[in-house]
């Protein structure tokens, strides 16, 4: 080869593609066993960021190795290939000392060996490390390298303490290292397991001198620079490099050099070689190539590329060649280089730049390589530092105001670049969020979309007026430069990865993982910056073969260009924020403002908010800068399109040129073979094509934003450019209409491939069902763990249906990594695919295609992207941008139809009430559209859908109808949205009589089944759906509209069920629904819930039946519902818990007085129930039953025997029965046990109950209804006498007086206890006796002898208790003496004298006896002539006579002598003086007669 002509100018053929998940890693942290030498001085090459790859193994795998200068302790290690998904985790191996910036990887060729990669690693302090790598995902974070698969070596012995490692280098089983004495130590090593050796020699070239007339070998090599190994022709060959100049070749095979060149070169002179490469061997021709990197003082570095011949004639041989190529690196510093036999790829750092680009070694073209970083600054505005700026004007001048609406448009549009694939990295938006003192709400895993949204905007509206854009605006700029800051850092280049397999070429960085592909035409001339024609004729793109059009088409893109840049990259960005929120922003608005501001520039007229955040000062600089900028842009604009006028003679020929570079706009059509079923790709390749759909949809959106912002100019400045009304008319008509339509194309791709994908929601069924892996398809898994990631984008979905034909299959499903010529076919075909599917007709855009990309987007539930890729279409389809889109109008019903389901899926995921029901109204429309669009019914036919989405078909286009509202409203019941349903229901209730006349006028059965069987179950749909929705009027008159008496029937017990269980009870009482003629049903339907529902359910449904009668004033209907409800209560409460007791007789006792309260509402002559015929239900088969339960015979429950050969209860019966379950009542609070009383022995055990319970009240009133004459007397003295036991002292354990005391004498001490024990009783004591007279008082006079019952009781019980006052005036009656002495009552004197006597109470007996008859003695006037008349006075004589007896019995027996002596001499006194009173008293009377009756005879 000879060296060649200068070549042209770079031209970027090639853009850096990253590789999806690479930046998020997670490491698997495993500790290198050390020995406890590796340590001291170093003595080899300090570390250093650096980074290698491998490719080992039969079926090839990538094993990628890193090394970072700010972790010199780890090494890094990533196993991947083409055909399966980027590795989620990848091994971390710590070491105790710093590693050098080299590591060598190897597959399986050592002899004896088995298995696994090998890794060699050198420590800077000697130490080298041999790991034989099993599979990766099996080692265990925080676990030791199993020393069985490790060696370390020594290499410290091999060196002086002076001598250094200055370079290393190694093949399988050999480590090279070269010296800073020249020397050569080479390290062979066997399998890394315990017990294995190495051979260890060096190679030195050593030379002879005399000193001192002595002949001595000494060494005439310097320090070795650079070191590299091959293969040739199965010899391994050491190629070294010395500071000297000099190159060395050894044959380690026989440890012998066979080679020596110096490598200075005196066209080149002030340089010295600094390090070469070695590309592998030709076998075939001997031939191979040496890149060497000269340096000069000056820091300018030139790679030069020498041929190297092999030869092996007698012996092996080599000979150098003179130099075929210099490639000047300016002041760049190398970073990496690879060269091969025909290519030289240079990786290099300028300043904080790094450039990348390949020299072909024949021709000396150089192609450069567009980095990841130039992507990520054009997207974040970084390459003008008031790119910000212009996009903030923009935005201003489109909104219709300087507040929210333009803050939102900018900060929309950056979150969109911010967020697409190939910015976005989670690392580095962590690290800018802190660095705003912003704290991210999950900073190790990658957030949610949707949330990291919300993250980003409230950090930006935070630091600053979130109400002023220019505020807004600074925000972001801060943001946007902070974050490509942190992201340089993240992803600084390490190394080069290329693939001579494949051709592949990727780049190794700090973070991330890149490939390479190729550039299409179009976006060569997007990536190129011309300065003159010439240059644009040598990029090689073929577009016209007339040389005259590509110098125009030169000068339109250049001025196009030039637009772009005056508007600070701002148009295209806007352009495509109208297309994402048409609602903020609408397409021709922002279209006509930034045509406005070519001609007029910014508007700056409101400036208050500019003010607020930079001063009065910057505004006024700012509006000089943007006139002087307008009128230079005018000036040049006005120029520069006079010229193009002037050099192609007519706009006519301008406008062709311009028409034909238009149509390359449009994706070429890809290979149009026979697909294979090879779906479900999900790999690196794919992912790769993703991100690449992603860039070259960018590009062309983008060109052809620029190709129409010219062509709006020109048509604004017709009259200043000589252009004539048909080429103005051309561009209008066909040109902007043909670029716009391009651009909804590219804008669709675009936002398939960065719209992330929507992760499914957990209520999802089928994402339920699949998260089971019935099928157990790990990859369907891996995909559903990965929706909702930022990088697994839609466009990845895409792929997995994506038919691929064979060869693009074996491309996609390659273990190796895509060249990039064969990158750009896959790009090609896919994006094809995209835009058009299969057909043969690239400019085609059918609707057809449309659906199907839909309908894949909602088989894998992403409704989200495809309700924006059909509502683009849509709003393109309303204001026919396409030819094609105007004639799919049949087609088009479906895409509503496909929109329709996606909105309704939305609308039921979404939490926000308001855009719910936005969603739900806006669905609704979308299937009411698909309907009404003519000749819908062949679309559906015609097209296949999975089969949830399938509709079904019919015989005729009505019927089809019917089937279609139908099938929508399935839709919205199965996500509940029952008022949508409801619309459709009544849809395909109108349908079916359409279907009926249709059927009339052919005679034909188009319907499967009768019109009133669909009307019925319609008209149920309609009933259920406004039921759910409590819209219980709309139900009730679905109910009276359905034909169907079944189903009116079954709805109405729906209808009841449910507005019992809602307790919507005044609709059935209040009488709103009439239920005309359903009455009865309501009747049977409600008493058989009743029957059938638990009793103490709620609600209550006899209640509910006894507030319906009472409405209609049916009494005696309404006592049977409650009499009813109390039976069944009696019924059932002895299976209840005892602690409900109460509250089943509580609810009984309502149920009957509410029974007997009806009934007194009726004529007393019909104030009766009938206990059979009212009270049993009737017996429906059909009625439901939520439990099995005994006939209603074995329900029937009377309260009393005599009952039993009635059939009918009076009142009185209800009322004897509410006063026993009164009682059973009140002792069930009391936590009495009962049995329930049914005769009149139970009514004594009741009774006895009452008494012991304290319940006085209950028991009168239960004497009183059941008792009569003298058993109600006995039954009173029986009540009264166990009222009196307890009011007894000694049946209290507590005498009478000590009642007064409240305290006890012992003092304070014992105040607790008789606070806790005595008070109480005491209490209770006092509140008897205040019972017992209250009650004597008010039953006294029903039975007078009750008294005598209470002091009979006291006296037996205690016969020294002093008797209350109160019951001692009620013998007395409350008068001191009467003129009939001691007689009266049953309750008279004379029976407490005789009390007194017969219980020993002398004492009281005497006193009471002479208190009688001293009144005797001493009474009124009147009283004297009463008692004188004849038997008009009567004392206890015998009783009298008894007590002296006793009192002398006493004084006999000689007790208490005084005290009898003393009551006999009072007695015998008073009894005198009565005597000889009576005595007067009956002579009186005995003279009075005497005189009455001669007075009679005298007369």
């Amino acid at each position: 080869m000879s060296t060649a002509a200068e070549p042209a100018a770079p031209v970027v053929r090639f853009v850096e593609v990253p590789v999806i998940g690479s930046d998020s890693v997670q490491w698997v942290d495993v500790t290198v066993p050390s020995s406890a030498e590796d340590s001291g001085e170093p003595c080899a090459p300090t570390t250093e960021n650096a980074a290698g790859y491998a490719v080992v193994g039969d079926l090839p795998v990538y094993l990628v190795w890193r090394i970072h200068k700010d972790s010199p302790n780890f090494l890094e290690l990533l196993e991947l290939c083409g055909s399966n998904e980027f590795p989620k985790c990848g091994l971390r191996l710590m070491f105790q000392n710093a590693l050098c910036p080299f590591a060598f990887i190897c597959g399986n060729k050592i002899q004896g060996s088995a298995g696994g990669a090998y890794v060699y690693v050198l420590t800077v302090s000697g130490f080298a490390y041999l790991f034989r790598l099993r599979n990766l995902g099996a080692y265990v974070s925080g676990s030791v390298f199993p020393e069985n698969d490790l060696m370390v070596v020594d290499l410290r012995a091999q060196n002086s303490q002076d001598v250094k490692t200055t370079r290393i280098s190694a093949l399988p089983g050999l480590l090279v290292l070269g010296r800073s004495d020249g020397s050569v130590g080479c390290f062979e090593f066997g399998t890394p397991v315990p017990g294995s050796q190495s051979s260890t020699y060096e190679l030195r070239d050593v030379g002879l001198s005399r000193i001192w007339g002595l002949v001595s070998r000494t060494n005439v090599s310097s320090s070795v620079w650079s070191l590299a190994l091959s293969e040739v022709h199965g010899r391994k060959l050491v190629y070294v490099l010395h500071a000297d100049g000099s190159m060395r070749v050894w044959d380690l095979n026989g440890r012998l050099k066979i080679f020596s060149h110096n490598l200075g070169l005196p066209e080149i002179a002030g340089y010295h070689p600094i390090r070469f490469w070695v590309s592998d061997a030709n076998n075939d021709d001997g031939e191979m190539f040496i890149a060497t990197l000269y340096g000069s003082e000056s820091g300018q570095e030139v790679v030069v590329v020498h041929g190297l011949h092999i030869s092996l004639a007698n012996k092996l041989s080599l000979a150098l060649t003179s130099s075929i190529r210099h490639v000047v690196l300016d002041k760049g510093r190398l970073i990496d280089l690879r060269i091969s036999c025909n290519k030289l790829w240079i990786l290099k750092k300028d300043g904080m730049v790094f450039n990348f680009f390949h020299v072909e070694l024949d021709t000396g073209s150089t192609y450069l390589y567009s980095l990841q970083e130039a992507f990520v600054a054009d997207q974040l505005f970084q390459v003008s530092a008031d790119s910000i700026d212009d996009l903030m004007y923009t935005s201003c001048s489109i909104s219709s105001s300087m507040k929210d609406s333009s803050a939102q448009v900018m900060s929309s549009c950056l979150l969109h670049r911010l967020l697409q694939p190939g910015v976005y990295q989670h690392a580095a938006l962590v690290a800018s969020i802190q660095n705003h003192k912003h704290r991210l709400t999950n900073s190790v895993t990658p957030v949610p979309s949707d949330a990291l949204r919300k993250e980003i905007l409230s950090l930006i509206e935070g630091e600053g007026d979130a109400a002023n854009p220019f505020s807004i605006a600074c925000s972001w700029k801060r943001f946007c430069s902070n974050y490509f800051q942190c992201w340089c850092q993240n992803c600084i280049p390490y190394g080069l990865l290329i693939d001579n397999s494949t051709g592949a070429v990727g780049l190794i960085r700090k973070n991330s993982l890149s490939l390479f592909r190729c550039l299409e035409d179009i976006e060569i001339l997007a990536y190129g910056s011309f300065g003159a024609f010439s240059d644009f004729v040598d990029i090689g793109v073929n577009l016209s073969d007339d040389v005259l059009d590509c110098e125009i088409l030169f000068k339109v893109l250049k001025f196009a260009s030039y637009i772009s840049q005056h508007l600070g990259e701002a148009a295209a960005p806007v352009l495509y924020e109208s297309l994402v929120n048409p609602l903020s922003i609408s397409f021709d608005d922002a279209m006509s403002c930034i045509l406005k501001i070519l001609e007029r520039g910014y508007d700056l007229s409101t400036t208050e908010h500019y003010i607020s955040v930079f001063g009065v000062d910057s505004i006024w600089e700012k509006k000089q800068a943007q006139h002087t900028k307008q009128r230079k842009f005018s000036i040049n604009s006005l120029l520069s399109l006079t010229a193009l006028y002037n050099k192609a003679g007519s706009w006519t020929r301008v406008l062709n040129v311009v028409e034909n570079y238009v149509k390359r706009l449009i994706c070429r059509k890809g290979d149009v073979r026979l697909a294979v079923d090879a779906k479900g790709l999900s790999n690196v390749n794919t992912s790769l094509l993703a991100v690449s759909v992603s860039h070259f949809a960018r590009v062309m959106f983008e060109s052809a934003c620029g190709l129409l912002v010219f062509l709006g100019h020109i048509c604004n400045v017709q009259g200043q450019v000589q252009m004539s009304f048909d080429d103005s008319s051309k561009i209008k008509l066909d040109l902007i209409p043909l670029i716009q339509n391009i651009l909804l194309r590219w804008f669709i791709v675009h936002m398939l491939a960065s719209r992330p994908s929507e992760s499914v929601a957990l209520e999802d069924f089928s994402y339920q069902l699949s998260s089971l892996h019935i099928d157990n398809k790990n990859d369907r898994r891996l995909r559903h763990d990965r929706l909702g990631a930022h990088n697994f984008t839609v466009c990845c979905i895409l792929l997995l249906e994506y038919p691929s034909h064979a060869e693009e299959h074996s491309h996609l499903t390659s273990r190796s990594f895509i060249g990039p010529l064969t990158f750009t076919r896959l790009l090609q075909n896919f994006v094809s695919w995209v835009l058009s599917g299969r057909a043969r007709d690239e400019s085609s855009f059918s609707v057809s295609h449309v659906i199907h990309l839909a309908v894949i987007l909602i088989v894998h539930n992403q409704y989200e992207a495809a309700e924006s890729l059909i509502v683009t279409i849509d709003a393109s389809h309303k204001k026919l941008i396409s030819q094609d889109i105007q004639n799919g109008d049949v087609e088009w019903s479906v895409c509503l139809y496909l929109l329709g389901f996606c909105l309704l899926v939305r609308a039921h995921c979404s939490r926000i009430q308001l855009l719910k029901d936005q969603k739900v109204h806006e669905a609704v429309h979308c299937f009411f559209r698909a309907a009404a669009v003519e000749g819908a019914y062949q679309a559906f036919q015609r097209l296949s859908f999975p089969p949830n989405l399938q509709c079904p078909g019919a015989s005729s286009a009505v019927a089809w109808k019917l089937n279609y509202y139908q099938w929508v409203m399935q839709f919205f019941e199965q996500y509940n949205l029952n008022e949508a349903a409801c619309q459709f229901a009544l849809a395909a209730l109108e349908q079916v009589d359409e279907v009926v006349q249709l059927e009339n006028q052919l005679h034909s059965g188009a319907l499967p089944e009768s019109a009133a069987t669909i009307r019925g179950r319609l008209w149920a749909n309609i009933f259920k759906f406004n039921l759910d929705l409590s819209h219980y009027s709309d139900a009730y008159s679905a109910i009276i509209s359905n034909p169907d008496e079944e189903s009116k029937h079954i709805c109405l017990r729906r209808f009841i069920i449910v507005l019992c269980e809602h307790g919507a009870f005044e609709l059935l009482c209040d009488g709103e629904l009439p239920f005309v003629g359903l009455m009865e049903k309501v009747e049977q339907e409600l008493v058989w819930k009743a029957e059938c529902s638990d009793i103490m359910g709620k609600p209550n449904i006899y209640k509910l039946l006894y507030a319906i009668q009472m409405h209609r004033h049916n009494w005696r209907r309404a006592a049977s519902f409650m009499y009813r409800y109390a039976v069944r209560l009696k019924k059932e409460k002895t299976s209840k818990d005892n602690s409900h007791l109460s509250l089943t007789l509580e609810e009984r006792l309502h149920s009957l007085a509410a029974a007997v309260n009806a009934l007194h509402l009726v004529h007393p002559a019909y104030s009766w129930i009938d206990s059979y015929q009212e009270s049993h239900m009737p017996h429906d088969q059909h009625s439901p039953n939520k439990k099995a339960r005994k006939s209603v015979n074995e329900d029937v429950d009377v309260d009393w025997q005599f009952q039993q050969q009635k059939s009918y209860i009076n009142i009185d019966e209800l009322e004897n029965e509410y006063v026993i379950t009164s009682a059973e009542y009140l002792l069930a609070l009391a936590n009495v046990k009962i049995t329930p009383a049914g005769s009149h022995s139970d009514l004594d055990s009741l009774l006895n109950l009452l008494i012991q319970t304290g319940l006085y009240d209950t028991a009168f009133t239960v004497i009183l209804k059941f008792w009569k004459g003298s058993e109600m007397k006995r039954q009173l003295e029986r009540v009264f006498a166990e009222i009196s036991q307890c009011c007894c002292s000694n049946r209290s354990g507590i005498h009478l007086n000590s009642l007064l005391l409240t305290l006890s004498e012992e003092g304070p001490d014992n105040h607790g206890a008789l606070e806790k024990g005595m008070v109480p009783h005491h209490t209770t004591v006092h509140s008897n006796w205040r019972t017992l007279e209250l009650y004597l008082e008010k039953y006294k006079q029903l039975h007078p002898r009750l008294p005598v019952t209470v002091a009979e009781t006291l006296l037996h019980a205690d016969p020294q208790i002093e008797l209350p006052l109160w019951l001692i005036h009620m013998f007395k009656d409350e008068r001191k003496v009467t003129s009939w002495g001691m007689t009266g009552s049953e309750s008279d004197p004379a029976t407490l004298f005789r009390l007194f006597v017969d219980y020993g109470r002398y004492k009281e007996a005497a006193n009471l006896l002479v208190e009688y008859l001293e009144s005797f003695a001493s009474g009124r006037m009147a009283n004297i002539l009463n008692r004188k008349k004849m038997s008009s006075v009567w004392f206890p004589y015998t009783a009298i006579e008894r007590l002296w007896c006793e009192l002398q019995d006493l004084k006999n027996s000689g007790h208490m002598v005084d005290q009898c002596d003393k009551l006999q001499k009072l007695i015998h006194g008073a009894l005198l003086g009565h005597l000889k009173q009576v005595k007067l008293d009956s002579e009186d009377a005995c003279n009075n007669g005497m005189v009455k009756e001669q007075g009679d005879k005298v007369l």
